[in-house]
């Protein structure tokens, strides 16, 4: 059983990521915070982390950054609800800064569950 964790300053979404995540035999923790985030992968093992771009305090980009300093192996999903691109052509693409931060992928909010049990088990299986 892969251990996940997640990191999300939406409390509904820690919930519900918790809830399918568990419901299809993963080992859930979740924090709400980014600096919350780093101290559980440094004080525990996990199999996999999901990562809030937009948070409060510690962003996404740099929790994902001081994650790779201990764990540099540790697959990594940034997500995010903000729409990158579009009418702001200038502004850099969310699979760049993200892979530049040293996620090893992406997802858009709101993801359905059945992407995010795909793009856990890509990650997964990649990391093998």
């Amino acid at each position: 059983m892969a251990r996940i964790l997640i990191i999300d300053d939406d409390e509904a979404v820690r919930r519900a990521t918790t809830i399918l995540l568990e419901a299809n035999g993963f080992s859930v923790e979740a924090v709400a915070d980014g600096k919350s985030g780093v101290e559980a992968v440094k004080d525990r093992q996990f199999d996999l982390v999901v990562v809030d771009l937009f948070m409060t305090g510690m962003n996404g980009l740099e929790t994902t950054r001081a994650i790779r300093q201990y764990r540099p192996n540790l697959p990594i999903i940034a997500a995010s609800g903000f729409m990158f691109g579009g009418s702001c052509p200038d502004m850099p693409g969310f699979d760049a800064m993200t892979t530049e931060a040293g996620a090893n992928s992406t997802l858009y909010k709101p993801f359905r569950p059945k992407d995010l049990l795909q793009a856990i088990q890509k990650a997964i299986d990649l990391a093998a």
